[in-house]
């Protein structure tokens, strides 16, 4: 059957890096214990002085409003939304987990010749910090352990290639159906819209950007054929061109990564577990909207 031709056509490239834009729901710096320290907490606030006046016992923290404000202020900024409960909490953690080191880093005195940059006394007590931390042995059985439990990061998923006509004009459902119809038809389209083109999309990524009801649709679908699927932002005209199989990952290819993988990871839990200890020497005061 020919492909009826439509008006401005997406290389595969770009639509391919298009969708790999898409905001994921759970951003995966939430689940990195401490990796993320220099990467938001020196950026992230520059309201620790204010906070740090505030009380005159060196061993409180206080985490107020402007903790927050700033938290939702720079979220939003990267990522073009405000952040839920669960990602504002986590931004805290990083703010309360750079001024534990920030205070244990001028205890130290390692402010000295250092004017004023705060996350310059962080990386210095981050550093004292990984000076201490030993990596456990390592065995074979840990790392295949690991392999097993992180399947899902390792495994190649199936992937897509499908096209997609966006509508100009009626979209909704009775709309796209009747525009479905006529492309399986062989009705030219090029009028009436425009084609994206979409080659190795995985699974995960077509939720992120259509949602789950629509990529369980796409991958029942028929191949090359024209069909109206539903998607979380409304109805939408595909044909899905192929599917490419799920590729389980090989331990013994992958077992340097997965050992580096696993290095990094448990490093990043001594790290988090020892500021955590660090923690224990102050009184955290939550005030406002930050409780």
């Amino acid at each position: 059957m020919s492909h009826p031709p439509l008006s401005a056509s997406v290389n595969d490239n770009h639509a391919a890096s298009a969708s790999q834009a898409s905001p994921l729901p759970r951003p995966a710096w939430l689940r990195e214990p401490l990796l993320h320290f220099l990467l938001l907490g020196a950026i992230l606030f520059g309201v620790d002085h204010y906070l740090v006046t505030r009380v005159d016992d060196p061993r409180t923290i206080v985490v107020g409003a402007a903790v927050d404000d700033e938290a939702k202020q720079l979220f939003k900024a990267s990522r073009g939304r405000d952040p839920n409960a669960e990602e504002l909490a986590a931004l805290r953690r990083v703010w309360l987990d750079n001024e534990v080191l920030y205070r244990e880093g001028l205890i130290l005195q390692m402010d000295k010749g250092d004017s004023a940059i705060r996350e310059r006394v962080i990386f210095k007590a981050l550093s004292v910090v990984d000076a201490n931390t030993k990596l456990p042995p390592v065995t074979e059985e840990v790392l295949r352990t690991w392999f097993d439990a992180r399947r899902a990061k390792y495994d190649e998923p199936p992937r897509f290639d499908f096209q997609e006509a966006v509508l100009s004009g009626d979209a909704s459902e009775a709309g796209i159906r009747a525009f479905v119809d006529k492309l399986n038809a062989g009705t030219p389209g090029e009028a009436e819209a425009g084609l994206r083109v979409f080659k190795g999309r995985p699974r995960s990524n077509v939720e992120q950007s259509y949602g789950p009801e629509f990529a369980k649709a796409l991958e029942s679908a028929s191949p090359q054929t024209w069909q109206a699927l539903k998607s979380k932002d409304g109805w939408r005209a595909v044909r899905l061109e192929q599917v490419t199989p799920a590729k389980p990952a090989v331990f013994e290819v992958l077992r340097n990564v997965v050992q580096q993988d696993w290095t990094d990871a448990t490093m990043a839990e001594q790290r988090s577990a020892a500021v955590r200890g660090l923690m224990g020497k102050y009184k955290v005061i939550f005030e406002g909207d930050a409780k």
